[in-house]
């Protein structure tokens, strides 16, 4: 693969990448490389629907499995 070397990218521009990879939790260059596949209508990005889920913290994660670890229990008496 071939790499390209961008210059002069204003302020603007470089502010509004940086906060669209920071949001996908990606890094520049591979947010560079959506946006650029996107512009070409090449769409290299996998189709999983990740778009469509939430990312969950530590914190977040951890009350959601304090919250339903009851659903996680086994009932014996149920399974007869």
């Amino acid at each position: 693969m071939k790499s390209i070397t961008v210059h002069n990218i204003d302020s603007q521009a470089s502010r509004k990448i940086e906060e669209l990879a920071r949001k996908n939790g990606a890094s520049l260059n591979k947010t560079i490389k959506m946006l650029l596949y996107d512009a070409l209508g090449l769409n290299k990005r996998k189709q999983d629907f990740s778009e469509f889920c939430g990312v969950w913290s530590k914190d977040e994660a951890n009350v959601f499995d304090q919250k339903t670890a009851e659903l996680r229990e086994i009932e014996p008496d149920q399974w007869k």
